[in-house]
């Protein structure tokens, strides 16, 4: 029943990171205290937490996918100061500790990461990926599609769908409001009033503004272990162009799949993967990824650590 409470209130989060506790109750058949407690104990122990995010089209920024070969003993500080710029989503070590992998948002047309790393003692190589489109990940990801919650309960527990309209551009007072949701996406409106300067109420309606029109959606970083998941990996497949829409969106599917989207560079689409052990690493490498249509070949890199997640690298986040 504990870990069912867990993997309930995982599912919930990342439909709606901001989600009513009591809501979560109700769907899982236990009470608001059981679920809060919950939520209180794993994020104090690092476990879990809610970050706010904002769309990449929204803010007019590119995301790429960098994979950075590293001389012998070079990764773990670099990784570290790669996590501690701001343009890093996320940021793993890779392939026995001889490469970082991670994802950089960047006004369009610049990086200073991509410029810089070339030139940065112990780099051994560079290479850039520029993420063409999302299959699956962000603000369309489930964490788990094996967890307790019905298709029923998780759409009692979606907040409402995107508007069409003009974007929204940002103002300094929302973005005030999108760094402190970027360090802890539950913040009280309270809080968050205290650091805008505008009243909660105002706090509440804007948030749902940003929010509906596509430029703040809620992420949630955890410790895969939670949900008995110990391998994660990276995925370079080359796809035949003509089966890449179908490839990217039968990958989309795969329970394993935390990321998946099509990219520039030697291969053509990408995907992170979490899986039990490395024999189920082995098991999906050798059944639903081989079976992938117009697949050609596949590269692995086996994460070693994840320095960084979704939000900024000054909180912890222990895996």
């Amino acid at each position: 029943m504990a870990e069912d409470v867990v993997r309930g209130l995982l599912q919930a989060l990342q439909i709606d990171g901001r989600v009513a506790f009591s809501a979560v109750a109700e769907v899982l058949g236990v009470s608001d205290q059981t679920v809060a407690r919950r939520y209180q104990a794993l994020r104090a122990a690092g476990t879990v937490r809610v970050v706010g995010q904002t769309w990449a089209e929204a803010m007019g920024e590119e995301q790429w996918l960098v994979r950075v070969g590293c001389a012998p003993g070079a990764a773990a500080d670099l990784a570290h100061a790669l996590a501690r710029r701001p343009e890093t989503s996320w940021v793993q070590v890779a392939s026995g500790g001889a490469e970082i992998i991670c994802m950089v948002r960047v006004a369009a047309g610049t990086s200073s990461v991509l410029t810089r790393l070339p030139r940065t003692p112990r780099v051994t190589q560079v290479i850039g990926h520029s993420v063409l489109h999302t299959f699956f990940g962000g603000p369309n990801s489930t964490l788990t599609s094996t967890g307790p919650l019905t298709p029923e309960q998780c759409e009692q527990l979606r907040p409402d769908e995107a508007v069409e309209g003009p974007p929204i551009v940002p103002s300094d007072g929302d973005r005030a409001l999108l760094t402190q949701l970027a360090r802890d996406g539950r913040l009280g409106y309270r809080e968050l009033a205290a650091a805008t300067g505008w009243s909660q109420t105002t706090v509440r309606r804007r948030m749902a503004e940003l929010r509906q029109h596509r430029v703040l959606y809620f992420d949630v970083d955890f410790d895969p272990t939670l949900l008995g998941l110990r391998t994660t990996a990276s995925l370079w497949l080359s796809v035949v162009p003509s089966q890449l829409v179908a490839a990217g969106q039968e990958l989309a599917r795969h329970a394993e799949a935390g990321f998946v989207g099509a990219t520039t560079g030697p291969s053509n689409l990408y995907a992170s993967v979490l899986c039990r052990d490395p024999q189920a690493l082995y098991a999906y490498l050798t059944g639903p990824i081989a079976a992938l249509p117009g697949l050609s070949a596949v590269e692995t890199a086996p994460a070693v650590r994840t320095v960084k997640q979704s939000g900024p690298s000054d909180i912890t986040v222990k895996l």
